[in-house]
């Protein structure tokens, strides 16, 4: 039997790569996940440990003993780390504002990558982050980076804390999101950027449906090239 693609869906903070990424997901009957869940993880953890970002190597003990998986319950994708549900909590604006400088920690992204990779080994999946296709799966069959105006993703970061019950000051989230850009596009270690065989999609004006179709018709595309090549 012929191994099932990775799709690798890239790109920064707003863009909408987790509601395209589910949905793409849901429709080719591949499994989904969200790379960037993992990071936040171990931000709540460090958090509930009293853990700075100052202390570096603690964070990285704390992610080597971590054992993270996804799973389905309620009829949504949970994360699931040491047996303990930490879907909402990684959603949190403390979690969100940990995750990045968690994630350019090298040692903390060694540990994520090597279970990341694991679970994409068999394929049929659909991975979304920052360095998926650059670093994680570089020869990914399906690789998208997904963008969208500063604006744009402004306000879809305020819906979602909204949607959550939190206060959202759109001056506020732009510059979080600013920060976030900066820190993610000047890591050391697999920096956001667009792979060079990437799609690149630019979201603003589109529909959620029209997203979704457009990731799909890439996907189909390339399988049908890959067959016939």
């Amino acid at each position: 039997m012929q191994k099932r693609p990775i799709i690798a869906i890239d790109g920064p903070a707003g863009a909408g790569k987790s509601t395209i990424a589910k949905l793409v997901a849901a429709k080719l009957g591949y499994t989904y996940i969200d790379t960037g869940a993992m990071y936040r993880a171990v931000a709540v953890r460090a958090i509930e440990a009293g853990i700075p970002i100052e202390e570096p190597d603690k964070i990285v003990e704390l992610a080597n003993r971590m054992d993270i998986r996804f799973e389905q319950r309620s009829g949504r994708q949970a994360i699931i780390v040491d047996g303990e549900d930490l879907t909402d909590a990684v959603r949190t604006p403390d979690a969100t504002r940990l995750s990045s400088p968690v994630s350019a920690i090298p040692g903390v992204r060694h540990r994520l990558v090597e279970i990341q990779r694991k679970m994409g080994e068999i394929g049929g999946v659909v991975m979304e982050g920052r360095d998926i296709g650059t670093y994680v799966f570089p020869n990914a069959e399906v690789k998208i980076f997904m963008t969208a105006s500063q604006e744009e993703r402004v306000r879809r970061r305020c819906l979602d804390l909204e949607k959550a019950g939190i206060a959202a000051d759109p001056e506020v989230v732009a510059r979080e999101i600013n920060e976030r850009d900066l820190r993610d596009s000047t890591r050391d270690m697999a920096p956001l950027k667009q792979a060079d065989d990437a799609v690149l999609i630019n979201t603003d004006g589109m529909s959620i449906e029209q997203v979704v179709d457009a990731v799909i018709e890439i996907h189909n595309r390339r399988i049908k090239k890959c067959c016939s090549g």
